[in-house]
Parts: C-alpha cells; sequence; structure tokens
C-alpha cells in the first residue's frame, strides 16, 4: 500500500496529537481519589507546616483531599524511596528538599535514582543554606577553601530538618 503525502501528513498530525490530547483528557478528571504528600521528616517541623499549608490550599483548588503523610528516617531516604516504589499515577507526592540532593551524593548504595527516579512537579519554597566556619579559620572566602584536599564531610543529622546543617571539615 503506497500512501499519498497528503495521508501521511495526516497520520503524522494525528499522531503528534494524540498524547496532547490524552493528556488533556487525563487531567480534567485529576484527581479522582485523595492524594498522599509523602515528608521525609517528623511532625513539626518546617517542611511538615509547609506541606500542611499547602495540602489545604490545594485540596480547596482541586476539591479533593489531600493527605500529608510523615514519612521520618534515614535522613528522608525512606520517604523518597516510598514515592519512587508507588504507583506513577500522580497520586503519591514528595515534598522534596535539599536533603534529596545531599543524599544523592552522600550515600553510595540507594535503592533508587533521585533525578532518575522522580520528576519536579513545583517550586514550593526555597531556602537558604549557609556554611559556617569558626572565625579562626585563615579565611572567610570559599576561594581559597577549594584548594584544600583533602575535603572530608562530616554528616550529623538533627532530630529535625536534616537539611539544616551538614557541617564540613577541612583537614
Amino acid at each position: 500500500m503506497r500512501l499519498g503525502r497528503r495521508q501521511i501528513l495526516h497520520l503524522a498530525a494525528g499522531t503528534a496529537t494524540l498524547p496532547v490530547t490524552s493528556l488533556f483528557s487525563w487531567a480534567e478528571n485529576y484527581p479522582v481519589r485523595p492524594v498522599h504528600l509523602i515528608v521525609g521528616f517528623f511532625a513539626g517541623g518546617l517542611t511538615d507546616i509547609l506541606s500542611r499549608i499547602l495540602a489545604e490550599w490545594l485540596a480547596g483548588r482541586f476539591g479533593q483531599q489531600f493527605i500529608v503523610e510523615n514519612v521520618a528516617g534515614a535522613g528522608t531516604n525512606i520517604a523518597t524511596e516510598r514515592v519512587v516504589r508507588a504507583s506513577p499515577d500522580g497520586y503519591t507526592l514528595l515534598m522534596a528538599t535539599s536533603s534529596n540532593a545531599i543524599n544523592a551524593t552522600l550515600y553510595d548504595h540507594l535503592n533508587f535514582e533521585f533525578l532518575r527516579d522522580t520528576a519536579p512537579v513545583a517550586s514550593v519554597a526555597r531556602t537558604p543554606l549557609v556554611m559556617a566556619v569558626n572565625p579562626s579559620f585563615p579565611t572567610l572566602n570559599l576561594s581559597p577553601m577549594r584548594r584544600l584536599t583533602p575535603v572530608r564531610s562530616i554528616w550529623r543529622q538533627p532530630a529535625r530538618e536534616a537539611q539544616s546543617i551538614l557541617p564540613v571539615s577541612f583537614s
């Protein structure tokens, strides 16, 4: 069967619009059941409070319940793995923080690859990270610190909000 140029163009246009129209159709019905917003920290911390405010706003906007679940432990790795293993239907969301980026470089054997196994949906908040040194440290400029070797990282996780502190020791 030989297809003419016009038939090929019709097929190409139909093929190109099919995924877009199915996405729009799917998006109109979302969400049809409660959405779980997974937080990798204990209740009461900054990420938890922000998640609860966000969940209330999303529930009002979408007319569906958004449930905040605190799954603390392992510097947010337990929560992240739970979201990665969940069905990719948009009903299990992760409140990602800088801990997720830090953990990707800190742990050698995670059961997931954060950048590959997750997809960003929205930027909700930005928090600064601060590097603090003893005032007697020879320089307060970061440029000379890059030349110091070896750099040894020490990880201490406080009871709440692991992304708040990532001490670095230069030896």
